[in-house]
């Protein structure tokens, strides 16, 4: 017989605590954001009078359409892009016991430490000589970059954990390394490469200063500069803020009720490595 006890009852009520603490932002979020402009009631109260106009409007008016492609494109492209890189270059880093890889293991951690902004003018110049400022391109050139220094590390320290008793029999049997990594290692790390995907996937659509600087005075943007852009100097209207970030938060949240198993074995097999 499983007895009630006074832990049970006080990690309960934390439990329901966290859960208000947490909810309570989104019920206001979604509250101020199906209320009309002319209800200028307390935000906590419930609206009483709902309406779906501010959507339509924040969708016409920040031209939304077209910044959600860009954000699905560049997050998609880039996502990718570093998961493909850094996936490749963190295997021989992690096997090999070379004096090489240990200083290229350690060059990757250094762009880990240094800030971005540093490089932010150099960057500029060379993306201004490419052609590619104002185009997602440039965007997706620079994510490219600035997240596989955190992705290889996750992946090497996974990889670390990992035994390597499947792919030496997998080079014995007659197999590349190349072969190796990509029907024995690559499977493998189904955890770990969940875990990046989501961590990339929240930083890379909810970065708000590298848009703003590479697609400044274009009509190409990205669903938070979009936002900023109901902002102004005198009048904002917070109702449309608050609609067009639930239309941003709608193809995350979708993408993880789809992924939400894989998600959460993908972190659970992540923290275990």
């Amino acid at each position: 017989m499983i007895r009630y006890r006074r832990r049970t009852l006080a990690l309960e009520l934390a439990m329901i605590a966290a859960a208000l603490v947490v909810g309570f932002p989104v019920y206001v979020l979604v509250n101020l954001a199906v209320r009309p402009a002319s209800d200028t009631s307390s935000p906590i109260s419930p609206t009483t009078s709902p309406t779906l106009a501010n959507f339509t409007q924040a969708w016409q008016q920040g031209a939304l359409g077209g910044a959600l492609v860009n954000s699905v494109l560049v997050t998609v492209c880039s996502v990718v892009i570093v998961l493909a890189v850094s996936s490749l270059a963190a295997y021989p880093l992690a096997r090999v016991a070379a004096r090489w890889s240990r200083g290229t293991y350690l060059t990757f951690l250094l762009g880990l430490v240094l800030p971005f902004q540093l490089a932010a003018l150099p960057l500029y110049q060379t993306m201004r000589d490419m052609g590619l400022l104002g185009t997602p391109w440039a965007l997706v050139l620079f994510y490219s970059g600035l997240q596989v220094p955190f992705t290889v590390f996750l992946y090497v320290g996974f990889l670390r954990a990992l035994p390597r008793d499947f792919e030496d029999a997998a080079l014995i049997d007659g197999c590349t390394s190349l072969q190796g990594f990509r029907y024995v290692v690559l499977p493998m790390l189904k955890p770990i490469t969940v875990t990046a995907l989501v961590l990339n996937t929240v930083a890379i659509w909810n970065d708000f200063f590298t848009p703003l600087l590479y697609l400044s005075g274009s009509a190409q943007q990205t669903m938070p500069v979009s936002i900023a852009g109901f902002v102004g100097q005198y009048v904002t209207d917070w109702n449309l803020i608050f609609a067009a970030l639930v239309i941003s938060i709608l193809p995350v949240l979708l993408v993880y009720f789809l992924l939400q198993r894989s998600i959460i074995n993908g972190f659970a097999g992540g923290l275990r490595g």
